[in-house]
């Protein structure tokens, strides 16, 4: 994103994948409607990849960047199949999407270790930006959608097995700092250039500012499966929240987060510290019914996500454009701040900043065209239009 914040009759340029420059238009058009460009480049101009597009009444924003998500359109990251990896990715990718870790759930070691060296291969191909561990150190007091029966305390050699496995590809596990050697299972990840996230956790305050101190970064889904804010022991989530270093995510779905806590978390981290998450599984574009969320089994009714045994959520049926719409219409947050939220907060949170995040030079060319109603209307990865492209508007010079 341009430091700038929004511009109007804006231009991009994108040559070979990437962003070539980004600013004021050399032949300004007129908006056309109420919605003008948001970005910080934001663009009621054209923007160029091998034609000139005419985005009038359009928003042009940086690609979204889901740092949690399990599955989507039926099919899930968890399944360990390369096939059904590139269709979580090529769903959400159509809702805006241009950057999406793998997130698997609680499992046995073995199945882990099968999953993680199966989605490796993506990762490295491109197409995924990393694999997320969410388990299975956590708490079963908070356990969620997790099975309990498979939940364990840190083992350093586990650990180093799956790491081994993912070839460098594991970029993100949450723990429960409070198990026997959490901390230090903390001090592990980041030792190995791995981001340590707390989540599901039934800890204190005083034991979350001590994964904190060493080196915890992200809060997985604040306030949802972690012990709730008290006033005499204010637990993880004020930890979390007032910690200059820590992203913290967020379900923004309108169910697992009542509008109030969106905005307390922003009032109180700023946009340059949240991250819109879609904790999404593989129901996520499909019909209500039953679905696999790893060896949990989760049914879905009214496009709420709930265990078959049991009444805890499990995941969401997110996607990031809804978490857009439901930021500015539902939570009355700026535009620009939910906009950060979805890509330049998330990207730099994974290290990402220098490469995705944001529309500036030098930058990949990932970048989603929304109407007025914040719908996607396009959507353009590494230079390149995901489906069907916005109208061309031909030069007179033939360019």
């Amino acid at each position: 994103m341009l430091p700038s914040g929004v511009l109007e009759n804006g231009e991009i340029v994108v040559a070979d994948g990437l962003i070539e420059s980004a600013g004021p238009a050399a032949d300004p058009v007129e908006p056309v409607g109420p919605v003008g460009p948001v970005g910080p480049v934001g663009p009621v101009g054209p923007a160029v990849a091998d034609a000139v597009h005419d985005l009038s009444g359009h928003w042009l924003v940086p690609g979204f960047v889901d740092m949690h998500v399990h599955g989507g359109g039926g099919a899930s990251y968890m399944s360990g199949d390369p096939g059904q990896a590139l269709r979580v990715a090529a769903f959400h990718r159509a809702h805006g999407t241009t950057t999406t870790m793998a997130s698997l759930v609680t499992a046995s070691h073995e199945e882990l270790v099968r999953s993680v060296d199966a989605l490796a291969g993506l990762v490295e191909d491109g197409v995924l930006t990393g694999i997320h561990l969410e388990g299975p150190y956590l708490s079963r007091a908070r356990c969620g959608a997790h099975d309990p029966e498979l939940l364990r305390e840190p083992d350093r050699g586990e650990v180093d097995a799956l790491l081994r496995a993912g070839r460098g590809t594991v970029r993100m596990v949450t723990l429960a700092p409070e198990l026997a050697g959490g901390v230090d299972l903390v001090r592990q990840l980041v030792d190995g250039g791995v981001l340590a996230a707390v989540g599901h956790t039934d800890g204190t305050h005083r034991e979350t500012q001590a994964a904190i101190g060493a080196g915890a970064s992200v809060a997985t889904h604040l306030f949802n499966a972690m012990r709730s804010v008290h006033h005499r022991e204010p637990g993880p989530v004020t930890a979390l929240l007032q910690d200059s270093d820590v992203v913290v995510e967020l379900i923004n779905d309108g169910v697992h987060l009542h509008p109030g806590t969106v905005n307390l978390a922003f009032a109180a981290a700023g946009a340059e510290r949240v991250a819109f998450i879609t904790d999404a599984m593989g129901a996520a574009g499909m019909p209500d019914g039953v679905y696999p969320l790893g060896p949990m089994t989760a049914r879905v009714e009214g496009g709420i996500a709930r265990l078959a045994d049991g009444d805890s959520i499990a995941g969401s049926t997110l996607t990031l454009d809804r978490a857009l719409r439901t930021a500015v219409r539902d939570n009355h947050l700026p535009i620009t701040d939910a906009v950060r939220a979805l890509s330049t907060t998330p990207a730099r949170a994974l290290g990402l900043g220098d490469r995705v995040g944001a529309i500036a030079p030098g930058l990949q060319a990932d970048l989603v065209v929304l109407d007025a109603d914040l719908r996607v209307a396009g959507v353009l990865w590494g230079g390149r239009w995901v489906g069907e492209a916005p109208p061309r508007r031909i030069r007179p010079d033939g360019r």
